[in-house]
């Protein structure tokens, strides 16, 4: 609800390729709109089944995290949080793609000469629900309910 409610007031506020400075030299926000993947991959790829395409790998892919939650351990909470914060940001971005076709993107971070591509709500969810799952993996304590023994 937070990423399709800031989206709605950066398109209310804000016209497209414009922005507002909010740090200067550091962070603005910026409308614009991401017909392509993360970070603005593929965006500059035409074909007029692109959007489909991106919402149908976007449904198979919250499906599979689905799955993926429910075959997770209870006591996996550090992954059960990264699947829960994945699945959101993929919601977040699918209703935009099914709305508009393309995302809305608005966080606008840089630094001097180097700017980090413009992302959202939805993106940083993504972000950190995999950052979680690679804790997990490196850190994480094995399931309680492992079959594997070590003597």
């Amino acid at each position: 609800m937070l990423d399709q409610y800031t989206k709605l007031m950066v398109s209310l506020h804000i016209p497209i390729n414009h922005s507002v400075k909010v740090v200067e030299e550091f962070f603005s926000l910026t409308h614009i709109r991401n017909s392509g993947v993360a970070f603005g991959l593929f965006a500059g790829q035409q074909s007029e089944y692109k959007a489909l395409m991106f919402i149908t790998i976007s449904t198979i892919a919250i499906i599979a995290i689905l799955v993926i939650f429910h075959q997770t351990p209870k006591d996996k909470k550090i992954v059960q949080t990264g699947l829960i914060l994945i699945f959101s940001g993929a919601i977040g971005n699918l209703i935009d793609r099914t709305l508009h076709g393309e995302v809305i993107d608005f966080v606008d971070l840089f630094i001097k000469t180097y700017h980090f591509p413009a992302f959202n709500i939805a993106d940083s969810c993504i972000t950190i629900g995999v950052a979680l799952m690679v804790v997990d993996l490196f850190c994480g304590e094995p399931s309680s309910d492992s079959s594997a023994n070590i003597h």
